[in-house]
């Protein structure tokens, strides 16, 4: 019965462009002459070398998603406004821009993209709402603004959206706050003081 031989003999130590080679004779079941492969240390260097220039891929792209930019939920309210006039009636941070609605002339609503690092308004489009004559008696007679609410709120820590709550007696701006350690607090603000109070149903 025949039997698969295998011997690598290393034949040879030398230097190949800076790095050592190693020549393998290997036969199997004919009689072939032996092909010597060779196989340089430089090739597995060169991608060591790669994987250390720079090669930092943790996957880091998508933290910036959920923590604020330079730009705070006031500002984006400003720069929505100066692009689209109006009342702006809330500002979110979603994950990529702040998203502010503004009711413009008539029933026209828009949704202003705002960049968080630079302030520059990325687009808007056109949005159907059915709630516009609530949000206008909401509002009517009241001197506290949703950038207003959006300061006021800042005290307590970064806002990371602002919304009005057009129902029942307890109108007023509603915000939320993320503290440095990541903790969200909910907070209510008085339409015409801008007094900040805890949201009661914050838990």
């Amino acid at each position: 019965m025949k039997r698969n031989i295998v011997i690598a003999v290393v034949t040879a130590a030398a230097l190949v462009g800076g790095g050592t080679a190693t020549a393998l004779a290997v036969s199997g079941d004919d009689d072939d002459a032996s092909t010597p492969v060779t196989r340089t240390d430089d090739d597995r260097d060169d991608r060591d070398d790669r994987s250390d220039d720079g090669g930092d891929d943790d996957g880091d792209d998508g933290d910036r998603a959920a923590a604020p930019g330079d730009v705070t939920a006031a500002d984006a309210v400003a720069a929505a406004l100066r692009h689209t006039p109006g009342t702006a009636v809330s500002a979110e941070l979603d994950d990529a821009h702040w998203e502010v609605d503004v009711l413009g002339k008539g029933d026209t609503w828009h949704s202003v993209r705002v960049d968080p690092d630079t302030g520059k308004v990325l687009g808007s489009s056109e949005d159907d709402e059915d709630d516009t004559a609530e949000v206008r008696a909401a509002l009517k007679g009241t001197s506290v603004t949703a950038e207003d609410a959006a300061k006021a709120a800042a005290a307590k820590g970064t806002v990371v959206s602002v919304d009005l709550d057009d129902d029942g007696d307890d109108r007023g701006w509603e915000a939320e706050t993320r503290a440095s350690g990541g903790d969200e607090r909910d907070w209510n603000v008085a339409l015409t003081t801008a007094s900040v109070t805890a949201d009661r149903d914050d838990d």
